[in-house]
C-alpha cells in the first residue's frame, strides 16, 4: 500500500501545483489584534489604541492598487445598510498602501497590511465589521472580505462551560451557560432586545444565536438550559510545522522538491473517534508564519504544497473538509478532500505559507453545511475548547445591533 501511495503521490505532485494556485491569488489571511494574535479580533470603542491588523499576500511579482472599506453588520454578519457617517467618523475608503516584496523565496509574493481604525477612518459605533478589500480600477469586485468587532462593553458578560449537560455527563458534550449583567443600561425589554451568539473555537458552521433568555432576575439575564448551547465537545486539533524546507518538521514525513516549489507529505491521519482521549496544548484551530532562518517571516517566508492524507474507510453520505483557519473556515471545494479508493484515503492538497497549523476533520452530512467532528475527530469531554460569547442591543427605533459585551471561556484543562 505504501508504495502504490508514493507512486500516486508522484502523480499528485505534477497536478495539485496548478490546482492550487487556481484556488484564488490571496493567502495567509490574518486578522489579529494588534501585538496579541492569539486575541479574538474584537477592539474596545473607547479605547484608541486599540488596532485591528489584516495582512495577507497576494502571489504576484507586482504591487496591485487596492483599496478597502468597512461595512456595518448585524449579530448574523448581513450588511444593515448604514450611512457612513453613522458608523465613522472620516472615508470610508482608503489605499492598501502598507506593502512589501517577498525576499529569496521561490514563489514571488506581495505581503500586505491593513490597520484599522486610522487617521482617516475612526470607527464610532460598536458593532460587528467587514473589511472589503477591491482593486482600485473595479471598485464592483470584491478580493477579499474579513471580519472583526468592536464593543463598548457597556454590559458585563459572564459564561461558564461545563461537561455535565443537560444530555449527558461527562460523555461526549460541553454546555455553555451565559449571564448578562444590564445593570448600567437600562433595557425595556429583554426577550426581544438582546442577541447572544457564542462560536467555538471560531467555527461559523456551528455558530449558535439565541434572542430568548431562559429567565431574568433584577439586572441579570440568563441564557442558560438552552439545546443550542450543547457543543459536541470534539477533540485537541492536529498540529504540523514547516518551519524549513531542509528538515522535516512536526508530522511532515517527507520533503519533495518539484518545479517550482517544495511540497510537505504529511504524516497520514487516522480516525481518532473511538481511541483514548490525548490531551495536546494547541491553539484552536489559528495559524503562525515562521521560517527557520528569517528576520521577518511576514516576507521571508516560502509558501510549499501540503498534502493531507487521511486513510479510512469512505463515509457514504458525507463529505470531509480541512478545518482552522489555514482554509479561512470555508467548507467549499478549496477545502473539502476527495477519497482515493486506490489508497483507502481522503486526500487533498493545500498551497500554504511556511509555519505552524492548527487543523481538524469535520464531517459534513449531504445537504448541511453544519460539520460534526464525531465521524473522524471524536467527540471527548476534557477536550480544551475556547467559546466566545458576545452580546448585541437593539433597542425598538434604533438602526443597528450594538455589541454591548464579549467574554471568552475555556473547556477542560
Amino acid at each position: 500500500m505504501m508504495n502504490l501511495w508514493r507512486f500516486l503521490l508522484s502523480i499528485l505532485l505534477l497536478t495539485a501545483t496548478a490546482a492550487s494556485h487556481a484556488e484564488g491569488p490571496l493567502r495567509a489571511v490574518q486578522v489579529t489584534v494588534d501585538g496579541d494574535p492569539m486575541a479574538i479580533p474584537v477592539i474596545s470603542l473607547d479605547n484608541p489604541g486599540d488596532r485591528i491588523v489584516i495582512s495577507f499576500d497576494e502571489l504576484s511579482d507586482d504591487r496591485r492598487y487596492m483599496r478597502y472599506e468597512l461595512i456595518h453588520c448585524d449579530a448574523r454578519w448581513k450588511p444593515e445598510g448604514l450611512v457612513d457617517s453613522e458608523f465613522l467618523d472620516g472615508f470610508n475608503v482608503a489605499d492598501v498602501d502598507d506593502y512589501s516584496y517577498s525576499q529569496a523565496t521561490l514563489v514571488h509574493y506581495v505581503h500586505y497590511r491593513i490597520t484599522v481604525p486610522n487617521d482617516q477612518m475612526r470607527i464610532t459605533a460598536a458593532g460587528n465589521y467587514i473589511v472589503r478589500v477591491y482593486p482600485e480600477d473595479d471598485p464592483d469586485e470584491t478580493l477579499l472580505e474579513t471580519r472583526f468587532s468592536v464593543c463598548d462593553f457597556s454590559m458585563r458578560v459572564g459564561a461558564a462551560v461545563t461537561s455535565r449537560t443537560d444530555i449527558d455527563t461527562n460523555e461526549s458534550h460541553q454546555q455553555v451557560d451565559v449571564t448578562v449583567d444590564m445593570r448600567d443600561i437600562n433595557v425595556r425589554d429583554p426577550f426581544t432586545d438582546l442577541t447572544v451568539v457564542v462560536t467555538q473555537n471560531g467555527r461559523p458552521d456551528n455558530e449558535v444565536i439565541l434572542t430568548q433568555p431562559l429567565r431574568v432576575a433584577g439586572d441579570k439575564v440568563y441564557f442558560e438550559h438552552q439545546r443550542p448551547l450543547i457543543f459536541q465537545a470534539g477533540n485537541e486539533y492536529r498540529r504540523f510545522e514547516t518551519v524549513s524546507t531542509t528538515y522535516p518538521g512536526m508530522n511532515v514525513d517527507e520533503i519533495v522538491y518539484a518545479a517550482p516549489i517544495y511540497n510537505m507529505v504529511l504524516a497520514t491521519d487516522y480516525p481518532r473517534a473511538g481511541t483514548s482521549y490525548l490531551y495536546d496544548q494547541t491553539q484552536n484551530g489559528r495559524f503562525f508564519i515562521r521560517e527557520y532562518n528569517a528576520v521577518d517571516p511576514d516576507t521571508e517566508a516560502d509558501y510549499t504544497l501540503n498534502h493531507f492524507r487521511l486513510e479510512m474507510p469512505e463515509l457514504q453520505g458525507y463529505d470531509i473538509f480541512i478545518d482552522g483557519d489555514l482554509t479561512g473556515r470555508r467548507m467549499d471545494p478549496s477545502s473539502r478532500m476527495v477519497y482515493n479508493r486506490a489508497t483507502g484515503a481522503y486526500e487533498a492538497s493545500l498551497l500554504l505559507k511556511q509555519g505552524s497549523y492548527n487543523y481538524q476533520y469535520l464531517a459534513v452530512p449531504a445537504g448541511s453545511t453544519r460539520g460534526s467532528t464525531a465521524p473522524v475527530e471524536g467527540d471527548f469531554y476534557p477536550t480544551v475548547n475556547e467559546y466566545t460569547v458576545k452580546v448585541y442591543y437593539r433597542p425598538p427605533g434604533t438602526r443597528y445591533d450594538r455589541l454591548v459585551g464579549m467574554t471568552t471561556a475555556k473547556s477542560g484543562k
